[in-house]
């Protein structure tokens, strides 16, 4: 459908003057005008000075002298090149046809002819304009007759331009006017004549409109010829007759309502306009009236039928039990909400198999009433006087071209969108109607059975189409839009659609506006970008847009697998829509998916768009109750190659009990946070969205695109956004987001968010052959909570023709050969989309716009030469001046000081004359200089193969150059490369392994190269010898996109720079030559490589805190090949080989050979920056020896923090200080901690921190377990959320020693737990104060936290221990310290649940 409204916006003609439409109709007389040439010196020498490339050409418009009137539609030839006018008299050819009929026989009915020149400015910009026009009379003196001569007649022009014309002084007969100037010499030739062929082919073109015969008309088949011109003799295309059968219109809410509403408003519109109150029973309707044409975006083919519609319970009276029942079925609505049945089989004989034919369906209501209520005439002549007619109604149909039966469902079309009648149509009413029905009333259905054939229709359809746009299979369950119709009680169920309504809504027909112009209303949402701040944005290709997910409701419906709450379900979030508006289709997570390369190239909707929806952050209910809960959070992650996003701070809101999800967890919505952190008025929910189009993507980029989503992982790391502390990580794998056919679909995920604490010297082991799966050996894992996130892939229609994917060589096409650069197109040669395609024209330039090292030694100012005296090499220059000087002074004293002036003028004269000798000897000199490097240059072109080829990181590119010896002597061929990481194959092991790897069959030869040493190798070709060169491309530097990748916690939320996807997310593209040289130092042949990065893929991500200014050393541990699943096969007692490589040249990353069986690590040394820097680099892992393609790629985040070790006892505190030092400026700061329950900081809140300055920061630690392990702590700017300073507290704690144990059993469950009691005697002569912690708070609480007891006396301790829901043993230490929090005795409580 959108192509064929394409076509009617293009053909809109302007109707003729009113008044000449009343005059009685005439037969239509058909013409061909043939603009031959055009004569004279029309163009000006100045105009082709100014401009470049100037062109002219034609427009030809029909005008209405009497009315002064311009009608149909403006049509222009062929631009044609504007020579210089070296010959007189000039001549432009055009010989272009033009053909129209029209049936306004009058002679003030003629055709304007306006001569616009064009051609662009120095800045680029295309400027038109007028030289003239003349006025071709199309009719003679005589009413009755065209004009006949059929002889070359000549066209006066006039200065000026056609709007001249409307001037309302220019009375007829125009020619004769006084206003009106003559160009002399100049004319157009032409040759008007009657075309009677064109005759039966009037119905395919609209009356007034202006046509070329190389112009396709849809009906008419393509000219046979050179020329052509298919209207010269037109042939009419084929017809097909289609039948429509069980046509019904559903309006909604119900057919009584709309009818009520739409009288209403004709009743309130005559008495605004009139001010004579109507009584309603005076308006009523008297037929509703359903006119079906065929349309083939020009102008209906036929008159439209016109039939009448009934309502579905006349027909059920009146036909038999088993159409109503047909009749019941397909409208699924009651007699409240009934349907218009057209009871007549249609029959469209004029249809033809072309895209531009669609059948048009327009339902209009005729009422009766007093004159005056209906603006238009009544179009039939049936009706009474007194009669009025509306549409309210049309929809298009636009069937497939191999379509042969079916049904179809279309939506019907109102308001102020163009149609074919280009008249008002009702709009649908405002949400401000009085009735609730009305308030989310849409715009209706309109449904009916085709065939091709005659019998009758088939009772089982084919197929149903739910969109006038294209047939494909309706969704798996029912739309659940908002604009849904509310159902009244007791009323039945209305089929749901998902038209969208109008922007604005008039009350009736007489307030209808114009049709609105080109493009659309924004979208909703906030743009944002990446991590930055609120601004509006434009979204264009391959670029992102985020916003807060606010709007619709959201739906249980949505997802059948749902693992949200009610809470959730009803909390506002939106409904991801395909391009139909219709929901997109729920996928499972747990279901496979079978991925099909071919049905994602083949797909129509090649425009994926993208959706992340940020739903909600659920925390463990089994977590400790003291544990640290973010307040805000934001999340990190990188989609394909778009820049890392860093999203704005959302806000966790709490539910109430309600609110846990099927875990067991706290579910808290994710809400956007305004300026002053507070998140009442904003909405839940956080939405982004990635549009990969093919005006984003590379040549051939779509390929890897859809193996990225096939086969990536994409890892999401979650922060606090007030601590700027890691909570953890989650991976979601993006292979359901592949369509493979479907218009959308969207997978609702719950991610387990897991937090990884590593111990010190530790080995940390990762899977090499499972995807994304990793078996940590001694680390400690925590799962933090699930992020509920939705992921959609939403399929749209490209605008732009989508590129072949062909157009990128397939790994199989290896060999390159330079037989292509046998041949020279020259230097400076227009290209081959010029304006002459079939000469070899060289367009002259000026030297300095086109050197710009000439330029800058042209544009040199005069006063950088020596400006002291002369020495004596220059002093027959000075007596030459001198000469000079004394000859003028003469003459200007022989002229008496008259010519004072012709004197200055001829002074400015001879200097310009110097200036301009001294810039011709500069550009000789420049000229001698360059002459030989560039025709050097050019004549290299004819032996340089040029050649793309796409790799990844890591990944071996593998071709072969057929080198020829173009000489009949034989040569020793010295190859020359000039990139590192292009290389030659030398070893014949390694290039039998590549050619089997790609198919390749061509002939390998032992010892090709003469190597020496580290000089460019060398190869003997003999006379006319090819021979194939094998290369490798292989690149580990990730380039810019990968250095961007800086720690997310480290960032400004507000001060980052928020850069276009455009300019910042393509990969880098790198070039490489390889020279071949002769014996005599000649190159015979060039290779000029364009290298294109494409985006890897990221099989594990591993994230290292560690102290600034030192070296990691980390030993990432393999499993033996043999155990795991899918290991490669080899001979007995023997592994493949483990090589791994790094995209950081200063990182040590090596793996040793180790006997059978035994397990590998991969070793990686790291230097550490200044705190709190962080460095990002990438492994490769090979299991093969020459490093083709890694079995696994691995992305390594470290992060440099200062260290403090502290040594403690656990469960007794321990103080130290930290010093802070200023920044530039003054800031409100406050400390943040991994673990509060264990390390506590004063000040404990927000305090400022001067600029400059130094201040202590008192930390104290009291660790609850015993062991070595690290603690976080962040200095964070609450006013800007930047990260001030960063320290890794590293804790070495043993245990205290236990002085009593005790066991007590209590009973699993929910029940009320039990209350101890234990006693403690102060060892001390005098009274002491002590403090109780334990190391379990969850699970017991003290009586008293502090207590005092006299010496040697017994103090009775409370103890309250809660209740656990699962059965096992715990042991609670209970410690006892005193007054400055020395542990003085620890209690151990062995606590068996049962």
């Amino acid at each position: 459908m959108n192509d064929w409204l394409r076509i009617l916006d293009q053909n809109v003609l302007v109707p003729p003057h009113p008044q000449r439409a009343r005059q009685p109709l005439k037969e239509s007389t058909a013409f061909q005008c043939v603009l031959k040439c055009l004569d004279g010196p029309l163009i000006k020498q100045g105009m082709l000075e100014v401009l470049s490339e100037v062109g002219c050409h034609l427009r030809v418009s029909l005008f209405d002298v009497t009315y002064r009137h311009f009608f149909g539609r403006t049509w222009k030839t062929a631009v044609r090149p504007v020579e210089q006018l070296s010959r007189q008299p000039s001549r432009i050819i055009f010989d272009e046809p033009v053909y129209f009929h029209t049936s306004l026989n009058h002679p003030n009915v003629v055709a304007v002819v306006e001569v616009v020149t064009e051609g662009r400015k120095r800045d680029g910009s295309l400027q038109a304009l007028s030289c003239g026009f003349g006025i071709l009379r199309i009719f003679g003196n005589k009413l009755e007759s065209p004009t006949s001569a059929s002889q070359d007649k000549r066209l006066r022009l006039y200065h000026g331009t056609p709007r001249a014309l409307l001037h309302p002084r220019l009375q007829d007969p125009v020619e004769q006017n006084r206003h009106m100037t003559l160009l002399e010499s100049c004319g157009l030739q032409y040759a008007l004549r009657p075309h009677p062929p064109l005759e039966p082919v009037f119905h395919l073109l609209p009356e007034n409109l202006l046509v070329s015969g190389l112009q396709h008309i849809p009906g008419l088949l393509p000219a046979h010829g050179d020329k052509g011109d298919a209207l010269r003799k037109p042939h009419l295309q084929k017809s097909v007759t289609w039948y429509l059968d069980d046509l019904f219109f559903t309006l909604y809410p119900s057919l009584e309502k709309f009818e009520e509403e739409l009288l209403e408003l004709l009743i309130s519109d005559h008495f605004r306009e009139g001010g004579v109150p109507l009584d309603g029973s005076a308006l009523e309707i008297l037929e509703r009236r359903l006119c079906v044409g065929v349309h083939n975006g020009l102008g209906f083919v036929q008159r439209p039928q016109v039939m009448v519609l009934v309502p579905e319970m006349d027909v059920a009276l009146t036909r038999s039990a088993s159409f109503s029942r047909k009749v019941g079925s397909s409208s699924k609505a009651s007699s409240g909400s009934q349907a218009l049945v057209l009871r007549s089989r249609l029959r469209l004989p004029e249809m033809a198999r072309h895209p531009a034919f669609a059948v048009v369906f327009q339902l209009e209501y005729v009422f009766n009433g007093p004159s005056g209520l209906d603006g238009k005439a009544a179009s039939v002549t049936s009706l009474s006087s007194g009669a009025c007619m509306h549409m309210v109604r049309w929809a298009v149909w636009n069937p497939l071209l191999e379509a042969g039966s079916g049904k179809v469902i279309l939506p019907l079309q109102g308001g102020i969108r163009p149609n074919p009648s280009h008249c008002l149509v009702y709009k649908v009413p405002p949400a401000s109607m009085s009735s609730e029905e009305v308030k989310q009333v849409e715009s209706g259905t309109i449904q009916f059975q085709y065939s091709l054939s005659p019998e009758g229709h088939l009772d089982t359809a084919t197929g149903l189409v739910h969109s006038p746009e294209a047939e494909r299979q309706p969704s798996r369950r029912p739309p659940t839009s908002p604009a849904t119709v509310a159902l009244p009680a007791g009323g039945s169920p209305t089929v749901p659609h998902s038209v969208p309504l109008g922007d604005t809504v008039f009350p009736a027909t007489r307030q209808l506006c114009a049709p609105p112009g080109p493009g659309g209303a924004p979208l909703g949402g906030q743009d944002l970008s990446p991590g930055g701040p609120a601004e509006p944005g434009v979204l264009g290709p391959g670029s992102l847009r985020c916003g807060s997910a606010a709007g619709a409701a959201f739906h249980a419906g949505a997802c059948p697998d749902c693992r949200g709450s009610p809470g959730q379900e009803a909390s506002g979030f939106p409904e991801i829509l395909d391009a139909n508006k219709q929901p997109a289709e729920a996928v499972n997570p747990t279901d496979p998916v079978k991925f099909n390369p071919q049905k994602e190239e083949s797909d129509c909707l090649q425009s994926n768009e993208i959706v992340l929806q940020f739903l909600a952050f659920s925390r463990v209910s089994q977590d400790c109750q003291g544990a640290p809960w973010p307040k805000t959070v934001y999340f990190t992650f990188q989609f394909y190659r778009f820049p890392p996003v860093t999203t704005p701070r959302l806000q966790l809101v709490g539910l109430d009990e309600t609110g846990r999800t099927r875990s067991g967890s706290l579910l808290y919505l994710l809400v956007l946070t305004d300026k002053d952190d507070s998140s009442e008025a904003g909405p839940p929910g956080f939405q982004l969205k990635y549009l990969v189009e093919p005006g984003f993507l590379k040549p051939g980029e779509q390929r890897w695109f859809t193996h990225y989503l096939a086969a990536q992982t994409l890892q999401i790391d979650v922060w606090d956004g007030d601590s700027l502390l890691l909570v953890g990580s989650a991976a979601v794998q993006m292979k359901q987001l592949l369509r493979q056919g479907r218009p959308a679909v969207q997978v609702l995920h719950e991610l387990e968010v897991v937090a990884t604490e590593y111990e010190q010297d530790v080995v940390v082991s990762a899977d090499v052959t499972r995807f994304g799966c990793v078996k940590p050996i001694g680390v400690y894992t925590v799962v933090k909570g699930w992020l509920h996130l939705t992921l959609a892939n939403v399929g749209h229609v490209c605008e732009q023709r989508v590129r072949n994917s062909g157009s990128l060589p397939p790994s199989r096409s290896r060999v390159i050969s330079n037989d292509g650069a046998s041949h020279f197109e020259g230097g400076s040669l227009l290209t081959r989309g010029g304006l002459r395609p079939l000469k070899n024209v060289v367009q002259a330039q000026k030297l300095a716009d086109v050197d710009r090292e000439l330029a800058a030694m042209l544009f040199t100012h005069t006063q950088h030469r020596s400006k002291g005296p002369q020495g004596i090499g220059h002093e027959g220059d000075a007596v030459r001046r001198r000469k000079l000087e004394r000859m003028r002074s003469v003459r200007l004293q022989e002229s008496g000081g008259e010519l004072s002036c012709w004197g200055a003028s001829m002074l400015a004269q001879q200097s310009i004359r110097a200036q301009h000798a001294r810039d011709l000897q500069v550009i000789a000199a420049y000229r001698e200089r360059t002459k030989v490097e560039s025709i050097t240059s050019a004549l290299s072109l004819a032996i340089t193969t040029k050649h793309t080829i796409h790799v990844t990181l890591g990944t071996a590119e593998f071709f072969e150059f057929a080198l020829r010896n173009p000489h009949n002597m034989q040569h020793t061929v010295t190859i020359e490369v000039d990139n590192p990481e292009l290389s030659i194959i030398q070893d014949s092991r390694e290039w039998r392994y590549f050619k089997d790897a790609a198919k390749l069959h061509t002939p390998v030869e032992e010892d090709m190269f003469r190597l020496r040493g580290s000089l460019a190798p060398q190869i003997f070709l003999r006379p006319r010898e090819t021979t194939h060169i094998p290369f490798r491309y292989q690149t580990f530097s990730v380039g810019q996109p990968a250095l961007v990748q800086a720690s997310a916690e480290l960032r400004s939320e507000k001060g980052m720079d928020a850069r276009s996807p455009q300019k910042s997310s393509a990969m880098p593209t790198k070039h490489a030559k390889v020279l071949f040289r002769g014996s005599g130092g000649k190159p015979i042949a060039v290779l000029c490589l364009t290298v294109e990065t494409q985006p890897h893929v990221v099989d594990q991500v591993f994230r290292f805190y560690h102290p600034e200014l030192t070296f990691l050393k980390k030993a990432i541990r393999l499993p033996p090949w043999h155990t795991l699943p899918g290991a490669p096969v080899g001979r007995p007692g023997e592994e493949p080989p483990v090589h791994v490589r790094c995209s950081d040249p200063n990182v040590i990353c090596e793996t040793q050979n180790v006997g059978l069986g035994e397990p590998r690590d991969v070793f990686l040394k790291v230097a550490s920056g200044p705190s709190p820097e962080s460095k990002d680099f990438f492994v490769t892992v090979y299991a093969d020896n020459w490093l083709a393609t890694p079995v696994q790629i691995w992305q390594v985040h470290l992060h440099s923090l200062q260290r403090v070790d502290v040594s403690c006892v656990t469960g007794q505190q321990t103080r130290l200080s930290l010093v802070l030092r200023g920044t530039q400026t003054v800031r409100r700061v406050q400390a943040f901690t991994s673990h509060p329950q264990e390390l506590k900081t004063d000040p404990k809140g927000v305090f400022v921190l001067p600029p400059h300055g130094v201040q202590d920061l008192h930390v104290a630690v009291r660790p609850q377990r015993a062991g070595s392990r690290f603690i976080h702590l962040n200095l964070v700017d609450v006013d800007y959320h930047q990260l001030v300073a960063s320290w890794l507290v590293c804790l070495s704690c043993r245990p205290p020693l236990i002085s009593k144990a005790f066991e007590i059993t209590l009973a699993a469950g929910a029940g009320k737990g039990a209350n101890k009691r234990i006693t403690y005697t102060n060892p001390y002569p005098s009274q002491r104060t002590y403090h109780l912690h334990s190391d379990h708070p969850d699970l017991l609480q003290f009586r008293e936290d502090c207590f005092q007891v006299r010496g040697g006396e017994t103090y009775t301790i409370g103890l309250r221990f809660a209740p656990r829901q699962s059965a096992g043993e715990e042991e609670i230490l209970i410690y006892i310290n005193d007054h400055e929090d020395k542990n003085e005795e620890a209690f151990c409580v062995k606590v068996t649940y049962q």
